[in-house]
């Protein structure tokens, strides 16, 4: 049986996975995403957290400083996460269903090792 190409995680998912401290300022937060091209952070703990632009947006609209407000202030935890294997319609799935558009991809250890973001499972699909 013949797999299509990019059928799983694993084959659009964004690495490395970049992460942030749930110590920084969200001003830290949204010039990092800005630097590296992402609109999402993963911050690592015992329970992990993400922190996307969406925040950022909901922060400055409610007119609070993100100099004055940190990452744990506005992330979200705990965070949904995928494994490398998962189909890309599994994952899509999951996205539909906890109304997200950014899950962790983690490897067969449980470590996070990518991101893949709605955008890049509606790429493909816009292109197939």
């Amino acid at each position: 049986m013949q797999t299509e190409p990019h059928s799983h995680i694993e084959d659009v998912m964004t690495t490395p996975v970049e992460t942030i401290s749930a110590n920084a300022t969200v001003s830290e937060a949204a010039a990092r995403m800005r630097e590296e091209a992402i609109n999402s952070l993963l911050v690592p703990g015992s329970e992990a957290g993400i922190i996307t632009s969406t925040d950022i947006l909901d922060l400055a609209a409610e007119g609070r400083d993100p100099e004055g407000c940190h990452v744990e202030d506005v992330m979200t935890t705990p965070v949904e996460s995928v494994s490398t294997n998962l189909r890309l319609q599994e994952a899509a799935a999951m996205m539909t269903t906890y109304d997200i558009n950014h899950l962790p991809v983690r490897d067969d250890d449980g470590d996070y090792v990518g991101m893949v973001a709605s955008t890049d499972i509606w790429d493909l699909t816009e292109h197939a």
